[in-house]
């Protein structure tokens, strides 16, 4: 493939810049016009393999499934908007109780919004309601959405945050990123330095343990640059929050809906949540978020939270399609996963063997980060490395996004093409090489 900014691609970005906001726009020239399958299509023509689903709402192939697209349609033709928190209505409750089968035992109830930040904020107004307590902890590198609330847990970049303070009443500790250890220890001969901070100075001199309601963790750090924890990690979380009477929430946003092989990505780690959160794939490429809770912690009173579109009837028909999809094909979904993920790893693992300038791979399932650097001694952040990769990508048909400072996200769809993904791994690895013999 060449690429080349043609006229009407160039008008479309100048019109952008001109009428919109300054949002996360990256700096390849993608002016989307449909999708399908394993494939982007931009407004000239030219086709793209996906390796951003985007951002991880397409677990299962871009523009959905065909019967999540029918469903849609269907439920369209009868009523698009329902008022879900002030009318009844049977869709929403179709989707929450199939929904709930995914679940351990004992989680009963679902809260419906719009989006990633929306459910996290509900976490946060749940939690606190539930346990009659103010202060929460969050990690260093998380995300957790862009409002007030969520805004106050996420601490990822300081882009985000700043100029919109004071926040909420949030403290933040390490995360455990073993590849850059803020301890400058080595896993596992650490013994787990970054439990021990957190016992030792938040909960110690910042944050009284009995004034502190919830633990907000990503099982897999998505922005903070696809980070995996080891399991002793989230294991020692949920055993603090245990000890101190505290909630274990967790932020399944971009890690769940079976990106990581999983249903629930924090099953990975042998650990249950006492709330989860859910959005971006669980739409199926409408607005959606999803809170859930263990149904001991109890009910809110009337009128305590609620919105006008969450539990929208069009997004719930076609939520439950694809999840219905998902249940019927579980076997065949779960091996799909680990066969794709095997050919991912062994590729990503060759080229960082083969290139200077990649530093770690790491991920599970499908979810799956490449940190670049300037060389692998020193593991400065290769940044501008980074961002000159995914730009050759993109000029090579391959759409791809950053995460963290210096990494890159490789998220596919989870039924894609074996032929499909080699080539879009074939693409990656020749952007690495062009930039690895230039650096």
């Amino acid at each position: 493939m060449v690429f080349k900014v043609d006229g009407r691609i160039k008008r479309a970005i100048e019109r952008d810049k001109r009428f919109m906001i300054t949002t996360t726009k990256e700096d390849f020239p993608l002016v989307v016009q449909r999708a399908s399958g394993d494939y982007i299509y931009d407004i000239s023509g030219n086709r793209f393999i996906d390796f951003s689903t985007f951002i991880s709402v397409y677990n299962f192939g871009d523009n959905s499934k065909k019967e999540v697209r029918d469903a849609i349609r269907k439920q369209m033709e009868l009523l698009m908007h329902n008022a879900f928190t002030d009318y009844y209505s049977e869709g929403p409750v179709n989707f929450a109780e199939n929904l709930l089968k995914m679940f351990p035992k004992g989680f009963g109830k679902v809260f419906f919004s719009n989006s990633g930040t929306e459910a996290n904020e509900a976490a946060l107004k749940f939690s606190r309601i539930f346990t009659k307590r103010k202060y929460v902890l969050a990690f260093y590198g998380g995300f957790h959405g862009r409002t007030y609330g969520s805004l106050s847990m996420t601490a990822s970049k300081a882009v985000q945050r700043e100029g919109t303070g004071p926040f909420g009443p949030v403290v933040h500790a390490p995360y455990a990123y073993c590849y850059r250890c803020p301890f400058k220890q080595e896993y596992p001969s650490c013994g787990m330095a970054c439990l021990d901070y957190i016992k030792k100075y938040p909960l110690a001199k910042e944050i009284p343990p009995n004034e502190t309601a919830a633990i907000f963790v990503e099982p897999v750090q998505g922005e903070g640059g696809y980070v995996v924890p080891p399991k002793e990690f989230i294991k020692g979380l949920r055993e603090i929050a245990d000890d101190n009477g505290m909630l274990l929430v967790d932020d399944e946003v971009q890690a769940g809906y079976m990106r990581t092989g999983r249903f629930l990505a924090l099953d990975n780690f042998g650990v249950k949540a006492d709330i989860y959160t859910f959005a971006k794939s669980i739409g199926a490429g409408l607005p959606m978020g999803v809170t859930v809770t263990r149904s001991a912690l109890g009910d809110l009173k009337h009128g305590a939270h609620a919105n006008t579109f969450g539990g929208n009837a069009t997004v719930a028909a076609g939520a439950d399609a694809l999840l219905g999809y998902v249940r019927e094909n579980m076997h065949r979904i779960e091996s799909g996963i680990k066969e794709r993920s095997g050919i991912m790893m062994k590729r990503l693992d060759a080229m960082k063997e083969r290139y200077e300038i990649v530093g770690d791979v790491r991920g599970i399932g499908m979810m799956i980060g490449i940190e670049i650097v300037k060389d692998k001694k020193s593991k400065t952040p290769g940044i501008e490395e980074r961002d000159r990769i995914i730009k050759e990508a993109f000029e090579g048909g391959l759409v791809l996004l950053p995460a963290g400072e210096c990494s890159i996200r490789i998220i596919p769809q989870l039924e894609i093409d074996k032929k499909v993904l080699e080539k879009g791994l074939d693409i990656l690895e020749e952007a690495i090489r062009k930039v690895s013999s230039n650096a």
